[in-house]
């Protein structure tokens, strides 16, 4: 037997460190690719008759942060809308840059965001006289509102365009909860009937109170891009709703005899006349410029001309969920914002805050962290919020204290309401693997447990604390918005979602506007003519390790078929509404509107 157990420790040996080996070279790869990454690139140039070259592919943020390509093991930098906004400002004056290209079939970016950019796009075909094409084998409704921005929109002959009016879609889980005999018990507030966050697991369909909100808001939406088209196509509210209602386009020829498009060309045609517009010769080469490259320098140009003394504005990003600890590109950690604020308030040479908010709200706790904050900055200095496509629910708690709210008219926010959710699983744990479930304790029985059910004197204790919580909100609410009383907010909140354009009309938000309208009322308030942005929070020094996170995280995700991602995102959002920590101010739900 010896000679058997020593070829197999051999040869158990050699896969060890043939494994070893390749886990070795793997990691190296990973983080040469990622040093390389920051290594001196070659300098970007601009050629003369360059046409800038639009074409989002991976999800838009409100600033840029290093993502792993899984894939091709490259480090790449995800375009934000600061990037976008500052690129688009410095191509105004840039005489290389002869005019715009957008050529894209999707927009990876919420319905204010998309706003805001479609707006910059505008700006800069106004101030630089410069022209803009849009052009694509198929528009989505979204990507088709931003090409409306351009002078001219093409289509390719057999493409299409998306347009048939706006949706949203939520899926329910009560009949599965009651298949797998699992009690999800939901405390929210007492008239927070429109906080329905909670109703996946209390119906199997939507409440009166959330299709409400929900045609409201989207009719809100649906009708600010009607106002934008026809601004730049021609066509009235009416044509449009007419032909998103009977799905006139169904092809690329309807598309264009409904005036949705200008003309069918092929893409050897749009370059011809691209070249034609850039003044490039018929034998020469089209010069398209990435605009993310091109944004990213002129970003990264304006913060490096800056010394950190001459920095005199501060805006700080605060985007995605709310919790508490510290946070990261995607969330909000109470400890990271409140830093970040905490830095800007005590620094001297900071004169005005800019709260630039993206978030459908989260912990209710770590939300009052942040509220803290912005009171003690408010006591300084100016203040002014500035929301992005989402500012709900605890995303509006932390925006409540300042001077001025700017919101652009399909910013969703409001949601001003409370809730919680304690999952009982002590039956199908004993009826379907035959687990009990049995505890000794010195006083009451613990209340927040999974493995029993809410007493009824328990659940009327966790009723009055999320009741004092909601009023607590309230309160805050009417302190920092003027005219308005803990009776009006109550009115106007229960939980109930608004868009940007019915949010100024109950008191909400102050003015329809982007983050640089914010940035000027600030500037204005503090009196500063000549405004110096510092942005916070302040990125992490050892942007090694937060990429390697981020490879951790997420490399699931990437092998996904889009139908099981989709599937993702609904589970996604199970784990969000039964893995929350202590009361929450937090969205309904992660609204998607297509």
């Amino acid at each position: 037997m010896r000679p058997f157990w020593r070829s197999f420790f051999a040869s158990s040996l050699a896969l060890i460190l043939i494994g070893g080996m390749l886990i070795i070279v793997l990691i190296a790869g990973i983080a040469g690719a990622i040093s390389s990454a920051f290594e001196p690139k070659d300098e970007f140039s601009v050629k003369e008759n360059s046409v800038l070259h639009i074409k989002f592919k991976n999800p838009i943020s409100e600033v840029s942060f290093a993502e792993f390509d899984k894939q091709a093991l490259e480090l790449k930098q995800a375009l934000g809308l600061r990037e976008i906004k500052a690129g688009l400002e410095k191509a105004k004056s840039d005489d290389n840059i002869k005019g715009i290209y957008i050529n894209n079939a999707s927009m990876p970016a919420g319905m204010a965001t998309t706003e805001e950019i479609r707006n910059a796009i505008l700006d800069f075909k106004k101030e630089s006289g410069k022209f803009v094409v849009a052009y694509g084998e198929v528009f989505t409704q979204k990507a088709y509102y931003l090409a409306t921005a351009a002078d001219s929109v093409y289509l390719y002959p057999e493409g299409m365009v998306e347009f048939q009016g706006l949706s949203s879609e939520y899926m329910f889980f009560k009949k599965a909860i009651d298949k797998l005999g699992l009690d999800v018990q939901i405390i929210r507030g007492s008239n927070n009937k429109f906080k329905s966050a909670v109703e996946p697991f209390m119906y199997d369909h939507m409440s009166d109170a959330n299709r409400e909100q929900t045609m409201t808001y989207l009719n809100a939406l649906w009708n600010q891009m009607l106002g934008g088209i026809t601004e730049t196509r021609g066509l009235s509210s009416a044509q449009l709703n007419e032909i998103a209602d009977s799905v006139y386009v169904r092809s690329a020829e309807s598309a264009k005899e409904y005036n949705l498009v200008d003309d069918l060309i092929y893409e050897d045609e749009i370059i011809a006349q691209l070249k034609a517009k850039a003044g490039t010769k018929e034998d020469e080469e089209l010069s398209l410029v990435s605009f993310q490259k091109y944004c990213s320098k002129a970003a990264k140009g304006d913060d490096n001309l800056l010394k950190l003394e001459d920095k005199n504005i501060a805006v700080v990003y605060a985007v995605g969920g709310i919790q508490s600890g510290k946070g990261s590109s995607t969330t909000i950690g109470s400890e990271t914002i409140a830093k970040a604020i905490r830095e800007a308030r005590t620094d001297d040479n900071i004169k005005a805050l800019v709260l630039r908010v993206n978030s459908p709200g989260g912990s209710a706790l770590a939300s009052d962290v942040i509220w803290r904050e912005m009171v003690l900055a408010r006591e300084k200095m100016p203040v002014v919020v500035s929301m992005g496509d989402v500012a709900a629910s605890g995303g509006y708690y932390i925006a409540c204290q300042s001077d001025r709210i700017f919101a652009q008219p399909n910013t969703i926010t409001g949601s001003i309401g409370v809730f919680g959710v304690l999952p009982n699983i002590s039956k199908p744990l004993e009826e379907k693997l035959g687990i009990t479930v049995d505890r000794a304790y010195t006083n009451r029985p613990s209340m927040m447990t999974i493995t029993r059910g809410l007493t009824e004197e328990e659940y009327k204790i966790v009723q009055e604390s999320v009741d004092d919580i909601y009023m607590d909100f309230k309160q805050k609410v009417a302190d920092g918005r003027p005219g308005l009383d803990v009776a009006g907010v109550d009115s106007i909140g229960q939980g109930r979602v608004w868009a940007g354009t019915d949010a100024i009309k109950i008191g909400l938000v102050d003015e329809l506007g982007g983050i640089d309208d914010a940035i000027a009322f600030a500037a204005e308030k503090a009196e500063i003519e000549d405004v110096k942005i510092s942005v916070y929070p302040k990125k992490e020094s050892n942007q090694l390790m937060e990429v390697l996170e981020q490879f951790n995280v997420d490399a699931s995700i990437s092998v996904l078929s889009p139908m099981q991602q989709k599937l993702a995102s609904f589970m996604k959002a199970v784990e969000i509404a039964t893995a929350v920590e202590g009361v929450q101010a937090r969205l309904p739900y992660d609204i998607v509107v297509e």
